[in-house]
């Protein structure tokens, strides 16, 4: 069932954009698995809080086609139901969303292929119906995070662990086998794979891990992580990565070589400074529940058109800081609302 909220105005000959991944991906906007009233994903201010998709629509619709804006998929358990008896589950669990945006809340890597919330081959299924419009289209992949952001304290101790490794090879071969059912299909189609960032960073973990010796041992396991994610690219116009990590860091900055938090402020427009902070007003980097804000997403949407027509030509329109501060602008809470 589609409905018109958050419908892209693509024009004729957009590029068609589909996404695979977890919460970070997953739009806000979802009524399904978020009833309003739900204190996630933005709370007071939840009508005007937008997942990265939601933005890029948003400046960028005429564009980049995520498809429809409705209602997708079925049920998680009817789907392992169905594939107990021996059938395709199909698309699940339900939610709200763009038709080609398969990322769901809690998803990991196992997810990609694997269980009742496959993603991989329900997008397949989808870019079947119009295997032209995938010739030209991308793929985008972000996730791994799940897996990943509960071991931090093992990072700060041992970026070598094998337990690391493990996750680090079982991420890899996944995100791997991934691309190689959508060429299987779609040979045409790229695929950006986006890097994750650190959690150390997150404003609710940073009493933690307060040292050299854990900082640097952190970022050391992190990088191995991304670096073998950014190998799945090599050799292959068609892939490309997007360092998540340096688009943080080059915009609010890192720990001290003392693991003490250094990080700056970005400035949109003369109202808004965005802060390494958590709460639901715009100028914090993230929401009280942890996910990223709308600022933070409206920036990331800025680096993302970049590398998107850096790494293949896409000849997108870049989004220049005032249309950021146009766009941002009207969704800042007003004197008299609360928690402004």
């Amino acid at each position: 069932m589609a409905s018109s909220i958050g419908d892209s105005a693509a024009r004729p000959g957009a590029i068609s954009m589909a996404v695979l991944g977890d919460s970070t991906s997953h739009s806000y906007q979802d009524r399904l698995s978020f009833p309003d009233g739900s204190p996630e994903r933005g709370g007071l201010y939840r009508p005007r809080t937008f997942q990265w998709p939601e933005v890029l629509t948003r400046l960028r619709g005429q564009e980049i086609d995520l498809g429809t804006w409705g209602r997708w998929g079925r049920s998680a358990l009817v789907a392992q139901a169905l594939q107990w008896i021996g059938f395709d589950g199909g698309r699940a669990p339900a939610k709200e969303d763009y038709f080609f945006n398969f990322a769901n809340t809690g998803a990991t890597c196992y997810d990609l292929l694997e269980g009742r919330r496959h993603q991989v081959k329900p997008l397949v299924a989808a870019m079947n119906q119009d295997p032209e419009r995938w010739s030209r289209g991308v793929v985008v992949i972000r996730i791994g995070l799940n897996n990943w952001s509960g071991l931090t304290d093992l990072q700060a101790q041992d970026p070598a662990a094998a337990e690391l490794k493990t996750v680090t090879a079982y991420c890899t071969e996944q995100i791997g086998r991934a691309i190689a059912l959508i060429h299987a299909s779609h040979p045409k189609t790229r695929i950006l794979l986006v890097g994750i960032a650190n959690t150390a960073d997150d404003p609710d973990k940073l009493h933690q891990w307060q040292t050299a010796a854990a900082t640097v041992n952190i970022r050391s396991a992190l990088d191995a992580f991304n670096g073998a994610i950014r190998d799945l690219t090599k050799g292959d116009p068609r892939l490309a990565f997007f360092d998540d990590l340096a688009f943080f860091y080059e915009r609010w900055g890192a720990r001290d070589a003392l693991g003490k938090p250094a990080y700056g402020t970005v400035a949109i427009g003369p109202d808004l400074r965005i802060t390494n902070t958590a709460g639901d007003e715009p100028h914090n980097i993230s929401l009280a529940d942890g996910h990223a804000g709308v600022a933070f997403n409206a920036l990331w949407v800025q680096s993302l058109v970049v590398r998107l027509d850096e790494a293949f030509g896409l000849k997108l329109t870049p989004v220049s800081d005032a249309e950021l501060q146009r766009f941002l602008t009207p969704l800042l809470p007003t004197p008299r609302e609360p928690g402004s």
